[in-house]
C-alpha cells in the first residue's frame, strides 16, 4: 500500500511499495496541524487492513494545492494522477480551518463532491451543526478510534457502489431524507443501534 506524506522539506512525497492506489483502495487526504494527531489517523488508517492509502499534510492550504483548488480548477482533484476519495481534516487549525477547507470543497464545481469529514477535540453542537449545514460528510471527535474508521469504510462503500454505471446507489440510513418522494419506510428488525 503507498503512502504520501508531508516531508521536512513541507512538499508532499509518496511512499511505499508500488501499486498504491489499485482498485479498491481508497485515498484519504488528512489534514491536521498537529503532527501526532496525523499520525494517529496514518496508524488507524494503516491497521485497517490495505483498503486506505493515506496522503497527511498539516494545512487547509496545502490540502488546496493538492486538490488543485488554488489555481481555481474543477476537475477532480488527484494526487500522483490519482484521485482523492475522501477527506479527512481537523476544525481548528491556523490560517485556513477545515470549516473553511470544507467550504472551499463543496463550493466547486465538480459533478461530484468528495465527502468530508470534520475532526475535533471540542464537542461542540453549534460548530457540528454549522459544518453539516455547508455539507460535511459526518464530525468525528478526536482521537479518532476503530469505529470511526468503520465509519469511513462506509463512505468508500458507498462511494464504490455510486461510481458503478448501471448499478443502484445504496445510501446509508442516516443520509436518506425522511421521506424522499415515496412512501416506503425501511423498517429495520432487531437491530441494535450503539
Amino acid at each position: 500500500m503507498g503512502e504520501v506524506t508531508e516531508g521536512d522539506n513541507g512538499k508532499v512525497n509518496g511512499g511505499g511499495g508500488g501499486g498504491g492506489g489499485g482498485e479498491g483502495e481508497v485515498r484519504v487526504l488528512v489534514v491536521d496541524d498537529s503532527a501526532v494527531d496525523r499520525r494517529i489517523v496514518e496508524g488507524l488508517l494503516k491497521r485497517s487492513g490495505t483498503m486506505f492509502e493515506v496522503i497527511a499534510v498539516d494545512s487547509g492550504k496545502k490540502a488546496m494545492e493538492i486538490l488543485g483548488l488554488n489555481e481555481g480548477k474543477a476537475e477532480s482533484p488527484t494526487v500522483n494522477d490519482k484521485k482523492i476519495d475522501i477527506i479527512l481534516t481537523d476544525y481548528c487549525m491556523p490560517e485556513m480551518t477545515g470549516y473553511d477547507l470544507l467550504k472551499a470543497v463543496k463550493e466547486q464545481s465538480c459533478p461530484k463532491s468528495i465527502p468530508v469529514v470534520i475532526m475535533s477535540s471540542e464537542n461542540e453542537p453549534q460548530r457540528i451543526n454549522r459544518c453539516r449545514a455547508i455539507g460535511a460528510d459526518d464530525f468525528i471527535l478526536k482521537p479518532l478510534q476503530t469505529k470511526d474508521v468503520q465509519k469511513l469504510r462506509s463512505y468508500a462503500t458507498s462511494m464504490a457502489l455510486a461510481s458503478k454505471a448501471g448499478t443502484k446507489r445504496k445510501m446509508p440510513l442516516d443520509l436518506m431524507g425522511e421521506n424522499s418522494g415515496s412512501e416506503r419506510i425501511p423498517h429495520l428488525a432487531g437491530v441494535a443501534v450503539a
